[in-house]
């Protein structure tokens, strides 16, 4: 009777291990409803990023601006989400990653003000600052999107 217990006990830990690794996290772990409003937010934000190179290379301050504005108060999120759907970003995501996108709104904004400014040093710079954020958010929470960010065994022990 002894055996079946611990049998039956490790084949437990085993079973819950196993759904351990199932469970998903962070952007994973959104329902599927949030998951594409999230990639259709990233695919805009993508496509303004792009275009803001051109206009920034053009001084086109205005065009960059308005780009800036619509990132900065979110293109679709914002605009698309129930509270229920809100309450479940703020309760899934982790919290680094709000942290991030709050930094990454908060860049948007100063590029906004300072493409409203005539400002082309500023721009570049908050414009690099977007860039950085988007890389470094993806790099730490979306890996399973981005495969070229996962650290090889080498570059973990490298130190930087």
């Amino acid at each position: 009777m002894k055996w079946v217990f611990m049998i039956a006990s490790l084949l437990l830990m085993t079973f819950s291990a196993g759904m351990a690794a199932d469970q998903k996290s962070g952007v994973e772990a959104l329902p599927s409803d949030l998951r594409a409003l999230l990639r259709q937010e990233m695919r805009a934000i993508e496509t303004a990023m792009k275009d803001m190179v051109s206009f920034i290379a053009a001084g086109n301050y205005k065009q960059t601006e308005q780009l800036a504005s619509q990132i900065e108060n979110s293109f679709i999120l914002k605009q698309n989400l129930t509270q229920a759907q809100m309450h479940q970003l703020h309760t899934l995501l982790p919290e680094d990653f709000l942290q991030q996108d709050l930094q990454f709104h908060y860049y948007a904004g100063m590029l906004q003000h300072v493409a409203a400014n005539k400002k082309p040093e500023l721009v570049a710079f908050y414009y690099g600052q977007l860039l950085e954020s988007c890389g470094s958010c993806h790099q730490a929470h979306a890996q399973h999107q981005f495969p070229l960010y996962q650290k090889t065994p080498e570059a973990k022990q490298h130190g930087h």
